[in-house]
């Protein structure tokens, strides 16, 4: 039986038999077929000028085969048409000629080459079919050449060509794919060529795989061009540089609620285990949670009485753990755990003549020593150092008296400690280590209003967070002598501008009392902070502090909220190339 059509060219392709009635021998590319491949080709002629790409007229030849019908009453699996009218169907492809030329197939499904192991050649040409399921190919052990060219196919599963462990030969030219799936070509270890030329690839990076296998693969890659984005189109893509592309994600979601509003949040490590401090006024407590192994969620671990407490601030030394609660009214306290088979408990009172109202707490070091330095917001107390003289902490200096501090924040900058005291009645003051004693080295201009500072470092240089909870929040940076304005958000309400370092991102967290909390990303390339998501749901209600821990593996973050439940997120790493 003999079947004639015309068809483009498959690229690359051309066949030659002796017994082919032609004047003009064609190169010869595959020299043995099996009884159900095509036998022989008339030789190419030319195509029109005006055609787009060459073209030939194909003249196949098969054996006498017989078309058996669909079974009764169902639908076929495949089916095609030659042009001279014949019609086949069935669930299996049994005995098939090897070329499918504007046939009727609209989907290759998983195993439909079974019945026909010994195939050395395939050829989908101009045909109307979109989508190349798992396993397709099933069976095609000798498979050696697969040309898919000209047809609609948008998308192809990643196992689509698995099991084909002879191929050499591999074309998806001029098809409609913008992408391909990774792993798509793994296991074809004997590739020669492979031909991706004229489909409309998005250079996004979901190609991030696609740019990176092309120049390790040990065969000839027809690429072409990429159609998208804007910034790449029509650019080859072998000359894309995958280094360009940031296919990394991050995310936080909901994880865990802990009930009571709270203050503060401070996470530590003690005896080799981490664990969270949620200073909780209107509980009257400083609570300690810890990781539940079994359960895989936090879960309380102790709790220190502290009525009206505004921060609880950890150290562990060795064996013994001190935390300081900080208190509106009764006095601030200093708890210890002489080793870790006993409890907190009270060790003594903290300057009750000098922290009448203490608003935050920081703990820092200075000439090898632990220090405490706690900002008090009364005009009679001070802002006062603690370090530690024998068995407890004792006052050591008195900061910037009359001033109503709100924030202190403890850097350092030059080598040398430093603090920085915000205040309702100036602008934050900057404190250097100098002598045994904090001086008052600079302020920061143009930052009125500041209700608290946090700093962070990245690439080399320290980046400093000041919260204003009238007019924007503004990011500075150091440079050498002063703090320089870098840039401002918009923040109204906001009592916490908070950077953390999470994993490698390096954050920061703008909380409002009256909008969606803000978390922003540092862009390392231009140096700012660029919107990442809002934070929720389930929302956070006036937060005003936020701490990150690792539990097995897992990248926490709190939420301490002085209107609602403390909420606990999870960080979240997303490739976006997979």
């Amino acid at each position: 039986m003999g079947v004639a059509w015309t068809a483009p060219a498959p690229s690359g392709l051309s066949f030659h038999s002796p017994s082919c009635r032609q004047s003009h021998p064609v190169p010869t590319l595959v020299t043995s077929f099996s009884p159900s491949t095509v036998l022989c080709v008339r030789a190419p002629w030319t195509c029109p000028r005006s055609s787009p790409r060459p073209c030939c007229r194909w003249e196949i030849h098969t054996p006498r085969i017989r078309f058996p019908p669909a079974p009764l009453g169902q639908e076929p699996a495949l089916g095609w048409e030659w042009r001279t009218g014949a019609v086949f169907s069935s669930p299996t492809i049994a005995h098939v000629p090897s070329s499918f030329v504007r046939t009727r197939i609209t989907q290759l499904k998983a195993g439909s080459f079974l019945r026909v192991p010994s195939l050395h050649l395939l050829l989908f040409t101009s045909n109307s079919f979109s989508v190349i399921e798992d396993d397709a190919f099933a069976g095609l052990s000798h498979l050696q050449y697969l040309f898919i060219e000209d047809n609609e196919i948008g998308s192809i599963s990643k196992n689509a060509l698995r099991g084909l462990r002879s191929l050499t030969h591999l074309s998806l030219a001029n098809n409609h794919l913008e992408t391909l799936p990774r792993f798509l070509f793994r296991g074809l270890e004997t590739l020669t060529h492979v031909d991706l030329r004229g489909n409309p690839f998005q250079c996004d990076c979901r190609a991030l795989w696609l740019l990176q296998w092309i120049p390790t693969v040990n065969a000839s890659v027809g690429t072409g061009a990429c159609a998208g984005p804007a910034a790449l189109a029509h650019m080859q893509l072998r000359h894309v540089d995958p280094k360009t592309f940031k296919c990394r994600a991050i995310e936080l979601s909901w994880f865990q609620t802990v009930g009571e509003s709270a203050l503060g949040v401070e996470a530590f490590s003690y005896q080799e285990e981490p664990y969270i401090v949620l200073a909780q006024p209107f509980a009257g407590r400083c609570l300690i949670l810890a990781w539940d192994y079994s359960l895989q969620r936090f879960r309380q671990e102790e709790e220190l009485s502290a009525p009206s407490v505004v921060s609880c601030k950890p150290l562990a030394l060795g064996p013994r753990l001190f935390v300081l609660a900080a208190r509106l009214w009764g006095g601030s306290q200093l708890w210890a755990r002489p080793s870790p088979d006993l409890r907190l408990a009270p060790l003594q009172v903290l300057a009750p003549r000098r922290l009448l109202r203490p608003n935050d707490a920081e703990l820092l070091w200075l000439d090898g020593q632990p220090c405490f330095v706690v900002a008090d917001a009364s005009k009679a107390g001070s802002t006062t150092l603690l370090c530690r003289d024998g068995p407890g902490f004792y006052p050591r200096q008195s900061l910037h008296a009359w001033h109503r501090d709100t924030d202190v924040e403890a850097l350092e900058l030059d080598g040398r400690p430093h603090l920085l005291l915000a205040s309702a009645s100036q602008r934050p003051v900057l404190f250097h280590w100098f002598g045994g004693r904090f001086e008052r080295r600079t302020d920061i201009p143009e930052a009125e209003d500041v209700y608290a500072t946090r700093h962070f470092q990245a690439g080399g240089d320290v980046f400093l967070c000041l919260t204003r909870y009238i007019g924007d929040s503004m990011v500075m940076r150091w440079d050498g002598s002063m703090f320089r304005l870098l840039q401002k958000l918009p923040s109204r309400g906001a009592h916490v501008f908070q950077p953390l370092l999470i994993a490698k991102d390096q954050l920061a967290i703008l909380g409002s009392d009256f909008a969606f909390s803000q978390v922003f990303h540092l862009e390392p390339d231009k140096g700012l902070l660029e919107p990442l998501q809002e934070l929720g749901p389930p929302a956070i209600v006036a937060p005003r502090a936020f701490a990150h821990i690792t539990m097995a593996g897992r990248r926490f973050l709190f939420a301490a909220c002085f209107k609602g439940p403390t909420q606990i997120y999870q960080h979240h790493e997303l490739d976006l190339s997979a």
